[in-house]
């Protein structure tokens, strides 16, 4: 989905050069999930189960458009 791409560029830009090798575990992880439930995830209808992708996710979402 080119919205889900987007975020995931937005994310890339402003944090992946200056993220520990933790958080870019994380993302890594987040790229391994099907679509429909990253996007449920963005779009607020549901919360990923694991906190550190659930915590990825917030701060991808209040990144600067």
């Amino acid at each position: 989905m080119r919205e889900l791409d987007q975020l995931m560029l937005r994310y890339l830009d402003a944090r992946w050069p200056a993220a520990s090798d933790a958080e870019r575990a994380v993302f890594l992880r987040l790229l391994d999930t099907e679509d429909d439930k990253l996007w449920r995830w963005f779009m607020g209808r549901e919360r990923p189960e694991d906190a550190s992708l659930d915590g990825l996710v917030t701060r991808i979402l209040d990144l600067p458009p």
